[in-house]
């Protein structure tokens, strides 16, 4: 992969991480910052495993690629049990009966 593949995956990445986002149910606690930089991780990840895989020259395959990990990343971090410390104390977990 050369350097300008490696620009035009970043490139890809903004576009992916918008999609990622979208295609994420629920509600995330992600900023657009956040996502543009899966998006671009996604995109890094999904066009370097591609072309050790397949070669290079599958851009449809590396696309969706990029868009799953980047949608997993996301998934991930909005999850809610990843939000079980704010700001340094733990969370209290608000119980059924209460």
């Amino acid at each position: 992969m050369t350097i300008s593949g490696i620009i035009v995956w970043l490139i890809i990445g903004l576009v992916v991480g918008g999609l990622a986002h979208l295609l994420v149910p629920g509600r995330q606690r992600v900023g657009i910052l956040l996502t543009l930089l899966f998006g671009i991780v996604g995109a890094l990840i999904g066009g370097i495993v591609t072309a050790a895989i397949l070669g290079a020259g599958h851009f449809i395959i590396t696309f969706i690629v990029a868009l799953v990990v980047a949608a997993l990343l996301i998934a991930v971090v909005s999850h809610p049990s990843s939000h079980r410390y704010v700001y340094g104390r733990r969370r209290r977990r608000r119980g059924i009966l209460r």
